[in-house]
């Protein structure tokens, strides 16, 4: 069993930090790593012509290691929402087709679609948030429902953002493939603690950021792409999506021609000195961790959570439907008022979504962080 990993952090004792789905503290070492980068820019005529190439190289494989891509499967990029604009112009949705979303589900994978919906004839088919909790069940019954248009796309995350609710992209993958559809994950909240293979799943597009459980910098995401989408237009134009556009050539315009593969789709200004090294630690510090121990030992945590509070009577989706790091906790009425401040207040950062109590633990975090959270909210409740 993976033990806490708190000596990695600047993270006092007295900080109950249960608010990873939100972002995430950064390593030491990856603070260090920020501190000298903020240097090497204050000081650029230090870094040597083949510095920035290095940077995205690393975070590319970094990135690329958590899924089990090939790195050349993979697009620098800023955001979840910029990769879904990129998916966006990578493909047309037929006509009267379907695009399946979850209800409530971040804006990233969902904005996109609704705002093209009208002008490209096709519908957003939002799946309901189920009364059981199982979320995976009610997508594959939107898919297939008898009589409903073809489905043209599915975007989605892997877990909800507000529930912690898993879905089962495997099963999802196959019934979309049955009917030929694309299948867009956002894996925001699953990339590093979840596996998730593309090489075997075979997803169309794949999006996650660093700055939740990848223990990242802000504005640094990754882009998997499969090969099947590379050859089309990226969301910008850049040199560095081009074959020969270069400042030391003769003549800058070499070669109009785009690169073979994801690399066309990274994003503009991507030789970021401070946080593309900061990126690639933390998803380094994962993958040596493996997605199994990250999450066998969170789900320890949230279990001893979910065990804690049963008696305070607070409703809590099976075991079996949510994913093994967060924790929805549902009141029986409203959440009280002022909940969240007070236990901040007390040095304990938990998270109100959509009416519910989120709880996200970390490797920083270990048993006495959460019995401290439990006796609180029991104490605050009563």
């Amino acid at each position: 069993m993976l033990a806490s990993q708190r000596h990695l952090f600047e993270m006092p004792r007295d900080i109950c930090y249960l608010s990873s789905a939100s972002y995430s503290p950064l390593p030491l070492k990856t603070l260090e790593a920020g501190c000298a980068a903020v240097g090497r820019k204050g000081a650029p005529w230090t870094l040597d012509a083949g510095f920035a190439n290095r940077q995205h190289e690393r975070a590319r494989a970094a990135a690329a290691a958590l899924i089990h891509a090939d790195p050349a499967d993979v697009a620098l990029i800023p955001s979840v929402s910029y990769g879904v604009a990129t998916a966006a112009k990578l493909f047309a949705i037929a006509r009267g087709a379907r695009v399946i979303v979850l209800e409530d589900d971040h804006s990233s994978p969902v904005l996109e679609w609704r705002m093209r919906a009208e002008a490209e004839g096709f519908t957003v088919d939002t799946v309901r948030r189920p009364d059981d909790g199982d979320w995976t069940s009610a997508v594959l019954a939107a898919i297939e429902r008898p009589g409903a248009p073809p489905v043209g796309l599915a975007s989605i995350s892997s877990v909800h953002w507000s529930d912690g609710g898993l879905i089962d992209v495997d099963a999802v993958a196959a019934v979309l493939k049955r009917q030929g559809a694309v299948f867009l994950i956002d894996a925001t909240q699953s990339a590093g603690v979840l596996t998730m293979d593309v090489s075997r799943l075979d997803p169309d597009f794949v999006i996650f950021p660093t700055y939740k459980w990848l223990l990242g910098p802000y504005g640094r995401a990754f882009m998997y792409l499969a090969k099947r989408h590379q050859g089309g237009v990226p969301l910008e134009q850049t040199a560095a999506g081009r074959r020969n556009v270069r400042a030391e050539n003769e003549v800058y315009f070499t070669d109009l021609r785009y690169v073979a593969d994801a690399r066309r789709f990274d994003m503009g200004e991507r030789d970021h000195f401070i946080s593309m090294e900061m990126a690639a630690i933390g998803m380094e510090m994962m993958a040596e961790w493996g997605a199994l121990a990250v999450a066998q030992r969170l789900a320890l945590l949230t279990e001893r959570i979910a065990e804690g509070v049963r008696g305070i009577g607070f409703s809590i989706a099976d075991r079996r439907l949510r994913a093994p790091h967060i924790l929805s906790l549902s009141f029986a009425q409203a959440m009280p008022q002022g909940l969240i401040e007070g236990l901040a207040s007390e040095g304990i950062y938990v998270t109100a979504r959509l009416g519910r109590l989120r709880v996200a633990p970390h490797v920083f975090n270990d048993e006495a962080d959460v019995d401290r959270f439990v006796a609180a909210l029991a104490r605050r409740l009563r």
